[in-house]
């Protein structure tokens, strides 16, 4: 249909969509990006550092930036573009307030990190599986 491209430290959970449309949208996705359960990433850029809530949607050519988090249930519409360090919320997504640094951190990393964290268990677990 068209590309999906990921970066480094990207945790896509259960349930999860991600789409892009045929010769029309790819979908980009960049480093310490968490996708909640049952969200829908179709066609879209999302910088660096980006949480993207349960049961969010970001439709075809939105742009989310950096330092960003989409709440759960939120519909970020077609062609939109998320500022850098803001919270997005509601149908369709206005945003809500700006991003502590702390909250960068304590939110946006802490979640990529204990994914990075869950996969070791994972792996070491199927290791002694295997052995």
């Amino acid at each position: 249909m068209n590309s999906i491209r990921m970066g480094n430290k990207v945790n896509v959970q259960d349930g999860a969509v991600i789409h892009c449309t045929f010769q029309r949208t790819k979908a980009i996705i960049g480093n310490n990006v968490s996708i909640g359960h049952n969200a829908i990433v179709h066609g879209c850029s999302v910088e660096d550092d980006v949480l993207i809530g349960m049961g969010a949607i970001v439709m075809d050519n939105a742009h989310v930036k950096s330092n960003t988090i989409i709440a759960a249930g939120a519909v970020v519409l077609e062609g939109f573009i998320c500022e850098s360090g803001s919270i997005y919320a509601g149908v369709p997504a206005k945003k809500v307030k700006d991003i502590s640094k702390d909250l960068i951190s304590g939110e946006i990393h802490r979640i990529a990190n204990n994914y990075v964290k869950y996969a070791g268990w994972f792996r070491s677990i199927k290791e002694e599986a295997n052995h």
